[in-house]
């Protein structure tokens, strides 16, 4: 690792224009692993405006560009080469094996390869290193995905979780038996299925209650060109020591102890075309590290708590949206919701609950409030519109990604 690790640095700082510069107060000429801790973060901020100085090859060397989401900021671009491309392809190879996966196997993928969107290509090269079937059937298109379920009979689909309820619900409204279906494991993206003690969250309980699966957790982001993967002592997702360097960092940025929650900081080992050194996720989740039963020695974590940019304190209580999102999630009846999340400076004013006005008929808001505000320790504003509505806010808020949370700057702040 030690060696991998040091490669990486001296890699970017010879040839990215960004880190020439980033680095010019360290000796780089005598560097050595002891002085990895002293070398200066890299934030998002960086790369939005320097985007084309992290490139360290040449345009003639560049096999694909891929983007950021944008949900948290201005997208990134990333330019991958060929060996970029065969990297992401044995990152999802190894993850898959590990979740105990082969070539028997038949994937049903259900995200998108296209929109420059890198976890479609990641897990597809994966698949076909793994020598299984996959079908690229995209996002969305309930009746369309099950249709191929019954066609096509795959034994996987990797998905976002909360695309699967809506699997669950249609089957339940055309009487479609999902337990007799080929389907046995669930490969869950981009929203977290476990609770920081590694129990089902209320997202993961709401499919296991319908469907017979086994669901599996990941972690990963573009910038890290990498996924953590959930063994099958589903005891938090490992680290793939071989191709990231992670540090859990405190905000003195002092490495967490194990347990404890902190900010993923990443370095890149092994990528040639825009590699990492210290960069900061933003990302909060819990450190773990020791044997979790399957023999992996390397660092494990758990769910996403939240985000840094996105922690709100209101009446003296921190909270993140996973937080909010995971109390709405508990409720049977809340099944479309966006929240409103009203900022003077730092201090929130103002938490509003949208919630579908098609899913209540007959309710009592005091109800909500008081499973919220035991979930939460506070009592957000709980108002119903028409779900049409909410569908609104949703799609004006994000690009690739759908968010459901808003943060507002009160103009008189």
């Amino acid at each position: 690792m030690n060696t991998r690790l040091l490669d990486a640095v001296k890699y970017a700082y010879e040839n990215s224009p960004f880190y020439r510069e980033h680095f010019s107060a360290v000796n780089m000429d005598d560097f050595s692993i002891s002085d990895f801790e002293n070398l200066p973060f890299t934030s998002k901020a960086d790369v939005s405006l320097n985007n084309d100085s992290f490139y360290c090859v040449s345009r003639d060397e560049i096999s694909e560009f891929v983007s950021t989401s944008g949900t948290s900021g201005t997208p990134i671009t990333l330019a991958l080469t060929k060996s970029d491309l065969q990297r992401l392809a044995h990152n999802e190879f190894t993850s898959l094996s590990k979740m105990g996966f082969d070539r028997t196997d038949t994937f049903q993928l259900l995200l998108t390869l296209d929109r420059q969107f890198m976890a479609g290509i990641a897990y597809y090269s994966g698949i076909i290193k793994l020598g299984a079937r996959v079908l690229r059937n995209g996002p969305g298109g309930v009746l369309n995905q099950l249709k191929s379920i019954d066609v096509i009979k795959p034994t996987v689909l990797i998905a976002v979780p909360s695309f699967i309820l809506k699997l669950i619900e249609y089957s339940e409204q055309h009487k479609i038996d999902l337990d007799s279906s080929s389907v046995k494991s669930i490969v869950c993206i981009g929203e977290p299925i476990h609770n920081r003690d590694f129990s089902h969250n209320n997202l993961a309980k709401s499919i296991l209650d319908k469907w017979d699966v086994s669901l599996h957790s990941t972690y990963a982001s573009t910038e890290m060109a990498t996924a953590f993967y959930q063994c099958q002592s589903q005891r938090g997702c490992h680290n793939n020591d071989e191709l990231l360097y992670t540090e859990i960092l405190d905000e003195n940025g002092v490495h967490v102890n194990n347990g404890e929650s902190g900010e993923i900081v990443i370095t890149t080992l092994g990528v040639e075309g825009m590699p990492f050194v210290r960069y900061r996720t933003g990302d909060i989740t819990t450190y773990w590290s020791g044997d979790c039963g399957c023999g992996e020695g390397s660092i494990r974590i758990g769910p996403i708590e939240g985000r840094n940019g996105e922690m709100i304190k209101f009446r003296g209580t921190t909270i993140y949206p996973q937080n909010i999102y995971n109390a709405l999630g508990s409720m049977p009846k809340v099944k479309n919701y966006f929240v409103k999340v009203t900022q003077e400076q730092i201090t929130t004013t103002d938490i509003t609950i949208l919630l579908s006005s098609d899913d209540f008929v007959d309710f009592d808001i005091k109800e909500i409030t008081s499973t919220l505000n035991s979930l939460l320790r506070v009592t957000p504003s709980v108002t119903l519109i028409p779900g049409t509505e909410i569908d609104k806010l949703i799609s004006e808020n994000s690009g690739r990604k759908k968010s459901r949370i808003r943060f507002i700057q009160n103009p008189e702040s």
